[in-house]
């Protein structure tokens, strides 16, 4: 009789943690998966938007564009065509804020350099002074790896046009002339689809936290083939 119960015991416990395993798993595969916003301009602060896209509500995409990398190569939206990327403007001989959000964009580049599926990319606002042989030594000095990390230069009306209209990550208007100048902290996550899906602080480094989780969850959204 005692050997009866011992087993119905046993039965019983086995039957109940089976039970708990099989809610776990029905609850996390109904759980709504978690997922980023997609940017439209009317969604984002009307000083980071151009007048011409403030009441844009969908269809919101990063614009082509062709400029050249720190090794004399040609770079166009075409490279990163299906990748996660992170975007940010800079320039090489910036005292302030520039040294910050380099060194997080560092570290956000030691956390995905194994991962094929996340690059980085960052636009010179002074391309006249950030030429190839410029931006060459920077990425030694900071440590870029090539495969990994494009710093860009190029023709400086497109360069803010794209910071302005494209990525939204400015709020001084501008032409892109010679006394045109734009500073911005922000770093823009874009999506395989060239739609913007996170802005974050550069300069902050718990907001690189924040970055490096989101892209994971992006990641969800379009895992690797």
């Amino acid at each position: 009789m005692i050997e009866i119960l011992k087993k119905r015991k046993s039965f019983i416990a086995i039957l109940a943690l089976t039970s708990i395993v099989i809610l776990a798993l029905f609850y996390n595969a109904l759980k709504p998966k978690e997922k980023l916003a997609i940017y439209q301009p009317s969604m984002v602060n009307y000083e980071l938007v151009d007048s011409t896209l403030q009441h844009k509500k969908k269809f919101h995409k990063i614009a082509p564009f062709s400029l050249t990398n720190q090794n004399g190569l040609t770079v166009t939206e075409k490279d990163y065509m299906n990748k996660i990327y992170v975007a940010d403007f800079f320039f090489t001989t910036c005292p302030s804020i520039c040294p910050k959000m380099t060194a997080n964009m560092v570290l956000i580049q030691e956390n995905i350099k194994t991962d094929n599926q996340v690059l980085l990319l960052s636009f010179s606002v002074t391309p006249e002074i950030d030429s190839v042989q410029q931006l060459k030594s920077y990425a030694i000095e900071k440590g870029v790896i090539d495969s990994k990390w494009n710093l860009l230069t190029g023709n400086k009306k497109e360069i803010y046009e794209l910071a302005r209209k494209s990525y939204l990550a400015v709020k001084t208007d501008g032409d892109g002339g010679e006394h045109d100048m734009i500073h911005t902290e922000n770093f823009i996550l874009v999506d395989p689809e060239k739609r913007i899906r996170g802005f974050y602080d550069g300069t902050d480094i718990n907001a690189m936290d924040e970055l490096l989780s989101d892209i994971k969850v992006l990641q969800m959204e379009y895992p690797s083939p």
